[in-house]
């Protein structure tokens, strides 16, 4: 009889709770523990950015086992910092993780990779999801790049020691990896705000891109997109609203200062509380795609740092709002149609939204393809 490890028990246990078919063999096989390294980091409970490093060797072997075998995404770098090098707290924003075994499942899943398919990932971080592919694939099927030396040399010693050998890249994921194209399935590991051109050219017709969306006001979609045979690409959105964290190159300038109250006034036409709703923020944010948004209690601004136009929403004594607008773009007005557009349709989830892409333009259509649509910016 063979003896069972707590960790395999674990890994089934994972595996159970994931409830993959597909994928279940290469949970159990797969030692998540090895892609945590020496430390995670732990957010704090009343502040999201401050950050507390947890160490392998001061927890103990089976809480760091538990914590490996928890479904749950941990941090590896915050601000640069690994986790392992941190002396203490850490404020800022998280730069990798190791994310959650069933949001993993989650994007194979989605992608349809299956035995036979060559993929392209866009992002290492830790390797776990690398190291997934290559048992149920073949390591010769597995192309994997990563931006951040540190990061990817960290993932490549976790994957060499998982027993994998797939082609691991240092660079800029947005530019794909075209030594090995073309490829049966390119997944993205990280959240784009719009979909890169070289990830076009690498995977075959038939192919598929699938690829978390977000954009600056923070509105997310999930995308799965099919490539035809003339080079364009074209996929609802999937249900799921699963994002990771944002390429670097794609993140929003910064913000400063909001003067409001300037500017010509009018009542809107919409509740800006409207923007409360995940649907709501994706759809303002297909109008406006260079504005950022803020908004306290009674007070909600739109800016877009390029061209300095703004606008900000407050309620009036009438029971309305007042929104004030200023500079070459009426940024609420924009918002306003593309609201009242989607509102018309139903107050449909982004799923009854699609993506095109052509070599001429990004757009994301509501209900059909011939039906509304916005750009996505060039």
């Amino acid at each position: 009889m063979v003896a069972v490890s707590g960790a395999e028990r674990l890994r089934c246990g994972l595996a159970d709770g994931i409830g993959s078919s597909g994928w279940r063999k290469a949970l159990e096989a797969t030692p998540r523990e090895l892609f945590l390294g020496d430390a995670v980091y732990r957010a704090d409970e009343t502040r999201g950015d401050l950050w507390t490093p947890v160490r392998r060797a001061e927890v103990g072997a089976d809480e760091w086992l538990a914590l490996a075998y928890t479904d749950q995404t941990w941090v590896t770098q915050v601000e640069g910092v690994l986790a392992e090098e941190a002396t203490g707290v850490v404020t800022g924003s998280p730069g990798s993780s190791s994310t959650a075994p069933g949001l993993v499942v989650l994007m194979l899943e989605a992608a349809q990779i299956t035995e036979g398919d060559t993929v392209l990932e866009i992002g290492t971080g830790t390797g776990y999801s690398t190291s997934l592919m290559c048992h149920r694939l073949g390591q010769e099927a597995v192309t994997s790049i990563e931006h951040d030396r540190r990061i990817a040399a960290r993932a490549r010693k976790a994957i060499t020691k998982a027993g994998h050998t797939p082609t691991l890249a240092v660079g800029d994921g947005l530019h794909g990896y075209a030594e090995n194209a073309e490829y049966d399935r390119l997944i993205a590991t990280c959240s784009v705000r719009v979909v890169p051109p070289a990830w076009m050219w690498q995977v075959r017709a038939g192919g598929t891109i699938t690829a978390p969306m977000w954009g600056w006001m923070g509105g997310v979609a999930f995308a799965h997109l099919t490539m035809a045979d003339d080079g364009t690409a074209s996929g609802r959105f999937l249900e799921n609203d699963l994002y990771f964290m944002t390429a670097r190159s794609h993140l929003a300038p910064p913000r400063p200062p909001i003067e409001t109250g300037t500017g010509a006034a009018r009542e809107s036409r919409i509740d800006p509380a409207i923007l409360d709703e995940e649907v709501a923020v994706f759809v303002a944010q297909l109008a406006v795609p260079a504005a950022q948004l803020a908004s306290s209690a009674d007070l909600t601004i739109l800016l877009d740092v390029g061209t300095g136009s703004r606008a900000d929403v407050r309620p009036n004594a009438d029971g309305g709002w007042t929104v004030h607008q200023h500079g070459p773009v009426r940024l609420w007005d924009q918002v306003e149609e593309a609201i009242l557009t989607w509102q018309g349709a139903g107050c449909p989830h982004q799923s009854g939204f699609g993506l095109t892409i052509t070599r001429e333009r990004q757009y994301v259509w509501l209900g059909e393809p011939d039906g509304p649509s916005w750009d996505l910016p060039a």
